[in-house]
């Protein structure tokens, strides 16, 4: 492979962008400064081209915590067209791309070649032009940032249960199915403000609207396409799970407990 010489000056430049931004080589570096110049020459295309913001068509509100993260599913007009998708898991981008219109994402599946989850609209996050990319990478809240615009995701997806029945893609049920599988295969840690998707053994969750604790010993099934059954003790908060009777509560018991969020992680 051929080399490329630069001038001392030149590699002094690089060294100062390597350390500022905490980059791991001068190749990363300079991938960056390609990625820097690709996206201002598209950023400058589209501003040359009549969008909606230009016509004087305001651009559709967002829902959720963040304005430049967006959960693919929900994207329906990126800013200046300009699209960056992200993975939650390992904070590492999976690929960007342009678009001229507006979008209606009905099936996405894609693996992170960095850390091999496999993805798809439900769970992977587009990063707007406008998001401080460099600076929440150099102070390390890129990863939160992308793992809290998920969380939320889930959990405002989860509280409109009419509108999902309502909508002919996924069931509440298999919506639940997918985010419980994604929360156990992502290194996601849950907060304890906000119900949970995922339903686990070893864990002691509090029931919102009983004030019961729910502590799951083990599954007692296997399911491949829905939640499984779970052997469960439960007990008020002043009570002894020892001394309390185990029972059984089957897939839609769970499902039920998860799509109605009323289930947190007891601390």
């Amino acid at each position: 492979m051929a080399t490329i010489r630069v001038r001392e000056w030149t590699k002094q430049q690089l060294d100062r962008i390597r350390s500022d931004e905490s980059h791991s080589s001068h190749d990363s570096v300079i991938k960056s400064l390609l990625r820097d110049r690709e996206l201002a020459q598209l950023v400058a295309a589209q501003e040359s081209t009549p969008t909606a913001a230009s016509s004087g068509e305001p651009e559709p509100k967002r829902d959720g915590e963040f304005e430049t993260l967006t959960v693919l599913a929900e994207l329906t007009q990126p800013q200046n067209g300009v699209l960056f998708l992200w993975c939650p898991n390992c904070g590492n981008e999976v690929v960007h791309l342009t678009t001229k219109s507006t979008m209606d994402i009905s099936v996405l599946e894609i693996d992170c070649q960095s850390c091999l989850s496999p993805l798809d609209h439900h769970s992977i996050v587009a990063i707007d032009v406008a998001y401080p990319l460099e600076q929440k990478t150099v102070d390390g809240s890129l990863e939160d940032d992308l793992q809290r615009c998920v969380i939320d995701y889930w959990d405002r997806t989860l509280s409109r249960i009419d509108s999902l029945s309502e909508s002919g893609t996924s069931t509440p049920e298999e919506l639940v199915w997918k985010f419980d599988n994604y929360h156990k295969m992502l290194l996601i840690e849950w907060p304890e403000s906000v119900p949970v998707v995922s339903f686990e053994p070893d864990t002691v969750y509090r029931d919102l609207v009983t004030d019961q604790l729910i502590q799951v010993d083990r599954s007692v099934t296997e399911n491949r396409n829905r939640l499984d059954s779970f052997e469960v003790r439960r007990y008020d908060p002043s009570g002894n799970p020892a001394a309390t009777t185990p029972e059984i509560i089957d897939s839609a018991e769970v499902t039920n407990l998860l799509l109605e969020r009323r289930l947190v992680i007891e601390s």
